[in-house]
């Protein structure tokens, strides 16, 4: 029987911005039929107009419904008529709202199962802003839409670096107050759930950062990690799952300790991202995780400085198809009848599970030696 072709749904994004021309490349190779069916939510003039503009000669057939699209092809489905103007590089309430009445289809056809995944092309977060969009970004407001109750976790990556977030959104001022030993639990067991299912990782390890420089130096530079950070490890390790830490983000990602675990949680977004978009360049996709439906995006934004010039890179939105579609994939050999256990372990990924385990020393056990030291070398230490 010949396998059903996944059905990957694309929202527009911004129409200011560079969507369309990171999708069109990215489909103009026949290559990507092989793997997928393509459905671009957005508008058939406005992509007819990006495809002028950049000179480029993807072909796309227009349908009126999900249902009619083809194999094959890449597809651009109307969700509106409305004449929507297109002003290359500048954010416009127009580009918000035909970004949000994409997005708005693709929710309600996504809960009637006309397709299998979804990729997200890049919004501006203000123009967007309406009465039926007022969230900080596509992952409140797809938990919100069709999360069923479950809550998202983002998680940047790449085929290397997975990274977590414990808090998203949220200005500087407002991150220490939303870091609780409850909100940390609940981040590291999604994230632990999802390695496990949705890359097929079977035993995954994950780091879990400090908040504050130095991992908060034994409470000089805050007292976050003693009372919450650790506490909060140390449940995790009692529900079985093999969290590490905290360790400060500056010697973490400086000395590659990441390349010791399948998962490094951070405590918020700047801590994660900055460091992880210097290391994945061009390949990073951000993938959101624990809620039913699979959706990716590429790691930048609308990217208006370059708009129209034919000077973006796609690479990073064909990566978030390919994971997409992997993790489609490993969710269905995950959650199949486990027939004959053989085959189950042969997909798992044991090249991951080969890496040394406590390379690394936990950073209790940091804690447990700085303690035990004499008070007076502990002065020394803390005045450098």
């Amino acid at each position: 029987m010949e396998e059903k072709m996944i059905r990957v749904a694309i929202t527009q994004g911004d129409t200011n911005g560079v969507g369309y021309e990171v999708i069109f490349k990215t489909f103009s190779d026949p290559a990507m039929f092989e793997l997928c069916t393509p459905i671009i939510y957005g508008s058939p003039k406005i992509a007819a107009y990006h495809r002028k503009a950049l000179n480029l000669e993807t072909n796309f057939s227009i349908i009126n419904t999900a249902e009619e699209a083809r194999d094959g092809r890449l597809n651009i489905l109307t969700c509106f008529d409305e004449e929507i103007k297109v002003d290359l590089g500048q954010p416009s309430e127009e580009a918000g709202k035909a970004a949000y009445k994409a997005l708005d289809r693709a929710m309600k056809d996504y809960r009637a199962g006309l397709f299998d995944v979804l990729v997200t092309a890049p919004i501006n977060k203000a123009t967007i802003q309406s009465p039926g969009f007022h969230f900080p970004g596509h992952t409140e407001y797809i938990e919100t839409c069709v999360g069923d109750g479950n809550k998202a976790l983002m998680i940047l990556m790449n085929e290397t670096l997975r990274v977590a977030l414990v808090t998203t959104h949220l200005p500087i001022k407002e991150i220490a107050k939303a870091i609780t030993k409850e909100t940390i639990i609940e981040k590291a067991s999604i994230f632990h759930k999802s390695l496990r299912r949705d890359f097929r990782i079977s035993n995954p390890r994950i780091a879990v950062l400090s908040l504050n420089p130095h991992a908060g130096d034994n409470g000089l530079l805050g007292s976050e990690e003693q009372e919450i950070i650790k506490p909060a490890i140390d449940e995790l390790e009692k529900n079985g799952i093999q969290a590490f830490g905290p360790y400060p983000a500056d010697g973490f990602f400086g000395s590659n300790a990441y390349d010791h675990f399948d998962g490094v949680l951070a405590m918020y977004h700047d801590q994660g991202l900055a460091p992880f978009k210097t290391i994945a360049l061009e390949s990073g996709v951000n993938f959101t995780a624990g809620l039913p439906i699979i959706r990716t995006s590429p790691d930048h934004g609308t990217a208006y400085d370059i708009a129209g010039q034919g000077k973006a890179d796609e690479n990073s939105f064909r990566h978030a198809v390919y994971t997409a579609i992997d993790v489609f994939r490993n969710r269905q050999n995950y959650d199949e009848p486990l027939e004959n256990p053989l085959p189950k372990l042969f997909h798992e990924k044991r090249d991951d599970s080969e890496k040394v385990r406590f390379a690394i020393p936990k950073a209790k056990d940091q804690f447990k030696k700085e303690e035990a030291k004499p008070k007076e070398e502990q002065a020394d230490k803390t005045e450098s």
